[in-house]
């Protein structure tokens, strides 16, 4: 049960910056999509949420793999 939690707590933010991705290449082409009211906030919007999703499953891998030691002498829990 706990490995579809943690499936769940990564997918979330995964979604959030393939989205982020999707928002960025919209506005190189045009694209205007529908909450949004200009392509510079999109763009803006694209980059914070494909940032903030990256950051957090690349937080939660670290995270995980210093728990396991499996990172480098300097990144290891004292």
């Amino acid at each position: 049960m706990s490995r579809y939690a943690a499936l769940v707590i990564v997918l979330i933010p995964g979604i959030m910056a393939v989205m982020g991705i999707k928002w960025m290449r919209d506005t190189l082409f045009g694209v205007l999509q529908f909450p949004f009211p200009y392509l510079w906030l999109q763009f803006v919007a694209g980059l914070l949420s494909f940032l903030a999703g990256l950051t957090f499953v690349g937080g939660f891998i670290f995270y995980r793999d210093r728990k396991r030691n499996k990172v480098q002498l300097k990144y290891r829990k004292k």
